[in-house]
């Protein structure tokens, strides 16, 4: 996701996970609930911890994506539709942040602060939904 362009990125964090979540939908009943859960556990750990201390943008979201797919692995257990809802607010935020930052051409965090000037209300519409993405609480 690094090297790849915004657009791009957005169709790997959004459209590529649609497969996947589909047959862990259709197979949700008979998958083993143990086995599930531990490598949900695992996905959302490793993307947490790798996007802690990152500088790039694209990297935050792609270890971002790796975190919500853990995430939706977890809930598709206990409540498969809850996944697809959890699917399609991670598209739309995620949709969100990459068209966001195509328009104000931002690549890394620093370039984003000296932003704020150039448009200040696109700039807080981003961090909320960086926030949300975050899963900050309020958000």
């Amino acid at each position: 996701l690094q090297g790849s362009p915004l657009t791009t990125g957005l169709l790997l964090s959004t459209i590529m996970k649609l497969p996947p979540i589909t047959l862990l939908y259709m197979t949700s009943p008979s998958l083993n609930p143990t086995l599930l859960t531990t490598l949900a556990i695992f996905s959302t750990a490793l993307g947490g911890w790798m996007g802690l201390n990152q500088t790039q943008v694209r990297k935050i979201l792609a270890f971002s994506s790796i975190s919500h797919l853990g995430w939706m692995a977890i809930i598709i257990i206990y409540n498969p539709k809850l996944t697809l809802l959890n699917f399609y607010l991670y598209t739309m935020m995620t949709a969100a942040v990459f068209l966001t930052l195509n328009t104000i051409k931002v690549l890394k965090l620093s370039t984003l602060m000296t932003t704020w000037t150039k448009i200040p209300s696109l700039n807080a519409m981003l961090l909320l939904t960086l926030l949300s993405l975050a899963g900050l609480p309020p958000l």
